[in-house]
């Protein structure tokens, strides 16, 4: 099974969530902000916790003992919009998508179907992803209508946050994900106690305002300062100011390793690493080589009753089998369930109530306790 495949540009750092192409939280187009465009909103002043010094350690990985936890497979977690994002039409290798007031096109080489709405409705959009149409290429934004601003408002799960038009056409959220973050809202909202999650390659950070926004103390990895600040500009949005997150700017994998030896925990963790990335001292990922080892460390960063870890995986030409066996070994003696497959976007016409195809957009793993 083929998934969308979402190769990382050349040489980004680890840990990023922007190292993922079109995640490049950068002012992007020198386009003027249209009429009555609101300028971001600058966060409070709050310190950003930089990297330690210090080599990313290799990790000898061994067959843990017990049983493998029970697994549901496949499972397909549609998403169909939330908030201001629906997804409006696909095919052609395009997709036609609402954010909030606009109206965007933008490349998807999964959409292998016809078109269901007819030209001029797409024709009718706001602005238009154009140029390299590899994920890892850069492109340039067309607004047919009229010049439009670099940020606009958006809202998902009830989190207010800037969508941004980058040189590598994504816009600031992936919102196949709402499927999990809602999941994580209402663990949060349902759990009756003090939640610590972790989010490793953070982005914008709408997962971490929605955890926050729902109650948990939120840890937030990320290695690109420009995400982080991105991600700040969404809390002051979001009016989430005095909510517990801290914003760690640093290699993954170089903070999970401290984590462990500290003996931090956390009740759920979110992980959507890329497939290849370079940490801002040099630390070299590769997804294949080293994911075993993140999610070895991150099951020893789970607390005694932990909610879920979740694993999502972009850039993969595999089967969603591959990272399910890998998360059920890694789970091996801790009981409960792993359930693994795509999380999909199915689409919703232009009422946004229309359902129609669904999306493929990745794979995904989740260790849940029974």
């Amino acid at each position: 099974m083929n998934v969308k495949d979402k190769q990382r540009r050349p040489a980004p750092p680890a840990g990023r969530r922007d190292d993922k192409p079109g995640r490049k939280p950068s002012a992007a187009t020198g386009k003027p902000r249209s009429q009555g465009q609101k300028s971001v909103p600058k966060a409070i002043d709050r310190p950003v916790i930089t990297p330690e010094p210090g080599p990313v350690t290799e990790r000898v990985l061994t067959l843990r003992s017990g049983e493998r936890p029970a697994e549901r497979v496949p499972l397909i977690l549609h998403s169909d919009g939330a908030g201001d994002f629906h997804l409006v039409d696909s095919g052609n290798g395009l997709k036609l998508e609402q954010y909030g007031p606009y109206r965007i096109v933008r490349p998807e080489a999964q959409a292998l179907w016809p078109r269901a709405l007819p030209d001029h409705v797409w024709e009718a959009a706001d602005a238009i992803f154009t140029g390299d149409t590899e994920e890892d290429g850069m492109g340039r934004w067309r607004f047919p209508r009229h010049a439009l601003g670099e940020t606009w408002p958006l809202s998902l799960l009830d989190v207010d946050f800037h969508g941004r038009f980058t040189a590598f056409r994504h816009v600031g959220v992936f919102p196949e994900q709402i499927a999990h973050w809602a999941w994580m809202k209402q663990a949060v909202e349902q759990a009756g106690r003090p939640i610590k999650v972790l989010n490793l390659f953070g982005y914008t950070g709408v997962a971490s305002l929605v955890a926050a926004a729902a109650g948990a103390e939120v840890t937030h990895v990320d290695a690109s300062k420009k995400a982080i600040g991105w991600a700040r500009e969404n809390q002051s949005l979001s009016r989430l100011d005095k909510a517990p997150i801290r914003w760690i700017c640093e290699d993954a994998m170089k903070f999970i390793q401290r984590e462990e030896r500290r003996g931090h925990r956390y009740d759920i963790i979110l992980t959507d690493p890329p497939k290849f990335g370079r940490g801002p001292a040099g630390e070299v990922w590769q997804l294949f080589d080293h994911l075993p080892a993140m999610l070895d460390i991150c099951r020893e960063l789970l607390a005694p009753k932990a909610i879920g870890l979740v694993l999502t995986a972009y850039s993969i030409r595999a089967s969603f089998y591959s990272i399910h066996e890998l998360m059920r070994e890694t789970m091996r003696g801790k009981g409960g369930l792993v359930e693994s497959g795509e999380l999909v976007i199915r689409e919703a016409g232009l009422d946004g109530k229309t359902p129609g195809r669904a999306l493929s957009t990745s794979l995904f793993s989740r260790w849940v306790p029974k």
